[in-house]
């Protein structure tokens, strides 16, 4: 925590909102310049508040990526998910409000109303490059700007390093002048075994694709750390998949267990580069059903 006082830094709470699915992990990893939230084509793949530090200059934006807000399901996992939201964009300096370039409906429509009226909202208006011509943007710019008082309109690609840089550049300037809240090369507030169960969960829907529920979720029982013979760190983790369904143990096991090997690799691999250290990693699968319709078993796996 840096607690001296020097009026030259800024520093202050971003939050990204948007509905499920939108692009917010991708551009919460663009703007911290390194992956540390999952991303996925499945929706709702973001279920806590994750944090992402960046500092350029005097300045350190602090980005608050939420959940996609669930508007479809009313479990008990889901009312955890959408009252993390509401905290989220309640006690921050500017909101990044997600949409698609050129779309706009119902799902996004009850994540803007959430938006309080004091807080500045950019309109980031992403996957610009799915767009042809950015002239046909503009009637839609134009119901947009009735609908919210967006303090600015950002039409940009998450994936394009120039439209990162510009966004950081609008960021700035709501930011409070007051000292940095971390430390100059910190990236997330999240722990080292958040992060080991986040790229599990990654990879399981990345190689399962749309047929497994998203309920499905990533405990860790073991994170151990001891010194590598031959590099700095060696991490022994052990973590168990919760499914709903036998059905679905069988599909992330995979022929001969190859699926959940492939989980098991590739998460490894990701993880030794993320932490500089020797990763052995074991997965377990197990059947837990109904968890995410019970709220003390919610609460159990880690969730609020």
């Amino acid at each position: 925590m840096n607690t001296e006082t020097n009026p030259a830094q800024r520093c202050g709470l971003v939050a990204i909102v948007g509905k499920p699915n939108v692009g917010k992990s991708t551009l919460l990893n663009a703007l911290v310049g390194q992956k540390i939230s999952i991303t996925s084509r499945k929706a709702q793949t973001t279920r806590h508040r994750i944090t992402g530090i960046r500092t350029e200059g005097a300045t350190q934006y602090v980005f608050v990526d939420t959940p996609g807000f669930q508007t479809r399901h009313n479990t008990a996992l889901n009312k955890s998910l959408n009252k993390t939201v509401l905290g989220a964009v309640g006690d921050v300096d500017l909101v990044l409000f997600v949409v698609e370039a050129g779309m706009f409906n119902t799902a996004d429509a009850k994540v803007l109303a959430l938006l309080k009226p004091n807080v500045p909202v950019l309109l980031i208006a992403n996957k610009l490059d799915a767009i042809h011509r950015r002239e046909d943007l503009a009637p839609w710019l134009k119901e947009m700007q009735e609908r919210h008082p967006f303090t600015e309109f950002v039409p940009m690609s998450a994936k394009n390093a120039k439209d990162i840089e510009r966004l950081m550049g609008y960021c700035e300037k709501y930011l409070p002048e007051q000292a940095w809240w971390h430390a100059e090369d910190e990236l997330t507030d999240r722990s080292e075994k958040f992060l080991a169960s986040e790229i599990v969960r990654e990879k399981l829907f990345r190689f399962t694709g749309d047929e497994l529920p998203y309920t499905s979720t990533v405990v860790i029982d073991k994170f151990e750390e001891e010194a590598g013979r031959t590099s700095k760190r060696m991490l022994r983790i052990a973590a168990t998949i919760v499914v709903e369904r036998e059905g679905h143990k069988a599909m992330v096991i995979g022929d001969k267990g190859e699926k959940l090997k492939r989980i098991g690799t590739e998460t490894r691999m990701e993880l030794e580069k993320l932490l500089d250290a020797k990763v052995f990693i074991e997965l377990w699968v197990k059947v837990r059903s109904g968890w995410a319709d019970d709220e003390a078993r919610v609460r159990s796996f880690g969730y609020e």
